[in-house]
């Protein structure tokens, strides 16, 4: 089974940074990061897909040039390494992944209706 565990969240000031990390197991074929605030829709930040070049990663223009997703295949662990975090950053964020070999395209990548594997969430709080 697909399991993801985050880590990495808490609580910082305005500017500040954070690191998350999504430790998978089990088969995934793709896989990004995701935050939700109550009252919301859970919303792609970061995710990565697959172009002729390889695999390249893809941001929301909310956090372009401040968030930065990575990977250790060897570690079977992904990070999305947060940067300059404003208030409006604040969500509970999670790891997201999906095991259907499928082309996405432009904002499907960052539809939470196209990963069927969450992890359990790890709360950012950024004060101002």
């Amino acid at each position: 089974q697909v399991q993801l565990v985050e880590s990495g969240g808490g609580l910082v000031q305005a500017g500040g940074s954070l690191r998350l990390s999504c430790a998978a197991s089990g088969y995934i074929y793709r896989m990004g990061w995701f935050r939700q605030v109550p009252g919301k829709e859970r919303e792609g930040v970061a995710v990565f897909y697959i172009n002729t070049a390889g695999v390249v990663p893809a941001y929301a223009d909310s956090v372009k040039g401040r968030f930065t997703i990575s990977r250790d295949n060897a570690k079977n662990t992904a990070y999305l390494q947060m940067d300059s975090l404003k208030p409006e950053d604040t969500a509970m964020y999670y790891c997201a992944a999906d095991a259907r070999v499928r082309p996405l395209y432009g904002d499907d990548r960052f539809s939470s209706q196209n990963y069927n594997y969450w992890g359990q969430g790890t709360q950012v709080t950024v004060s101002s």
